[in-house]
């Protein structure tokens, strides 16, 4: 490895006044197309071919049998255009393709097909919130389209052992977008919010289905270190990429581990940032520890030189505008609108739309109950659906151990929710009510959604507030006799006291009474 120009200082006894960590991010995606990038043979990346067998996703263009010849997906480039369109990206009239030459036994064109000094997108930013609090702008240097590679199995079909390799081309050729980032990071936990972020705006897209574990993101942080050393000298570490992250918690711990092992490796060599210093290390995920994997190419090391077999990409202004169109209100826009029009606090509009589906499911509930008007106005409707889906219904949800939106499916539709909302708001029934009746729902419902009707199962479940005011009142009267202390405080205008004979009347009922008409007749009672 070469050797950079060294400071004066002696790193082993040099005292750091600060080090502050410098950290950019580059982030692969794999298109949920239906078929690869330069040929018409299934996407892996599709839901629809999701853990196929092993080398079933294949063709000559694939295996890079001679004579075959890549076709662009036009599908694909409309996606990374959507995704470069959400993180601000002005978008290139022209850009072409390019050859990077590099062997790997899951590259069988000993070359991946990329695009390298015209990007289809470039210039870009994203703000985010931090974690110092406040928010951050964060460079997009450019997002540009290429194809996956294979994969490397070290495990036979099933889990048996194999001395060798097994080499899976099923991933070889899936639409690849590579988003880069500017070097605008200073912390771990920024980097894992605009990760997060990154994910939620493209499954909101729909160009993919980004479920880490299937590696359907990867993240690829390049780290180095700024220290600032006692006598004004400043020392920047060599930049380390560690390579294919797929899940957030690896991407914080191999931050904060180089931040840490970058220190102590410039304590006792002295090598700094320089040509050639660049290196790339994988994530010990058991050992919570990043490993040197090797030295990183330049540029120049990957021979790139124009694809002759494929034209250029020329997007005009129609073209642009259409997909321009597709492009839907992302996250951050939905939270905020949920925060400023529904009253929702952060944390529950967070928590709504960090799921695409279910954030779709709330906007279906609370425009089924704002139609109903089963809601006194629009933030009233947003509101009361919020609290519902993430409290009551959501408790339901982790009881089958399905995702929130999932109870869709079950009976738990749009029109449903927005009936036990208005049921409450009318008064039909009380608070206590709402549980039972859900569950009752879905037990009624089972599989068949949308039809069932929720004041017939309220009815049935006993559920329906009592409207019988000789009912009501025989009920305080026995409340207010077995709570007589607290009468008296009541009496006497201590109004925290009336909660214990509200509670009694409840009980006496089976929840089947209004709690407002119980106050109000408690106090007739006992205040005239």
């Amino acid at each position: 490895m070469s050797q950079s120009t060294a400071t004066t200082v002696d790193p082993k006894t040099a005292k750091i006044l600060s080090a502050q960590l410098k950290i950019g991010l580059e982030i692969h995606i794999e298109l949920a197309t239906r078929t690869k990038m330069f040929t018409r043979v299934p996407n892996a990346a599709h839901p629809s071919h999701f853990d196929e067998d092993p080398n079933t996703l294949i063709d000559p263009v694939v295996c890079a049998l001679p004579g075959a010849l890549p076709v662009m997906n036009k599908a694909a480039v409309e996606m990374s255009m959507m995704v470069g369109l959400a993180l601000g990206c002005s978008i290139a009239r022209y850009s072409k393709w390019d050859r990077k030459n590099y062997y790997y036994p899951d590259l069988p064109k000993g070359y991946q097909i990329s695009q390298y000094d015209l990007p289809l997108c470039h210039d870009g930013s994203v703000v985010i919130p931090v974690a110092a609090g406040g928010t951050r702008a964060i460079g997009i240097i450019r997002a540009h389209l290429e194809e996956d590679t294979g994969k490397l199995g070290h495990e036979l079909p099933g889990g048996h052992h194999y001395a060798g390799s097994l080499v899976d081309l099923n991933r070889a050729g899936t639409p690849l977008l590579e988003v880069v980032t500017a070097p605008d990071f200073d912390c771990a936990e920024d980097v894992v919010t605009f990760a997060e972020e990154l994910r939620n705006i493209c499954r909101f897209l729909g160009v993919t289905e980004g479920i880490m574990q299937k590696g359907h993101m990867r993240f690829e942080p390049n780290i180095n270190m700024i220290l600032e050393l006692e006598g004004g000298v400043t020392v920047k570490t060599p930049i380390v990429e560690v390579k294919n992250l797929n899940s957030f918690r690896a991407v914080k711990g191999a931050i904060e581990f180089e931040a840490k092992r970058q220190i102590e490796e410039w304590r006792e060599t002295g090598r700094e940032m320089g040509r050639g210093m660049k290196s790339t290390r994988g994530w010990d995920d058991v050992n919570l520890r990043t490993l040197l994997q090797r030295e990183k190419e330049d540029a120049h090391d990957y021979r790139y030189f124009p694809e002759p077999d494929l034209v250029p990409v020329e997007v005009s202004d129609v073209w642009l505008a259409e997909v321009t169109t597709r492009v839907p209100e992302l996250p951050l826009a939905r939270r905020a609108r949920y925060v400023a029009s529904y009253g929702l606090s952060e944390i529950d509009a967070l928590n709504i739309v960090s799921e695409r589906d279910t954030c779709f499911y709330f906007e279906r509930c609370v425009a089924a109950l704002e139609k109903s008007g089963g809601a006194k106005s629009a933030k009233d409707a947003g509101y009361a659906t919020g609290k519902l889906l993430l409290n009551t219904i959501a408790k339901h949800a982790n009881e089958r151990g399905i995702a929130l939106h999932e109870l869709e499916a079950l009976g738990m539709g749009a029109t449903q929710v927005a009936s036990i909302l208005a049921l409450r708001e009318a008064g039909a029934i009380g608070p206590q009510a709402v549980d039972p009746l859900i569950g009752g729902l879905l037990a009624e419902s089972g599989a068949s959604a949308g039809g069932v009707d929720v004041k017939a199962i309220a009815e049935k479940l006993g559920l329906v507030v009592v409207r019988d005011e000789g009912q009501l009142n025989a009920w305080v009267d026995a409340a207010i006799a077995a709570n007589e202390a607290a009468a008296n405080d009541v009496r006497s205008g201590k109004m925290a006291a009336i909660g214990r004979i509200v509670g009694s009347v409840m009980k006496l009922s089976g929840g089947k009474v209004d709690a407002k008409s119980v106050n109000e007749a408690i106090l007739k009672k006992l205040q005239g």
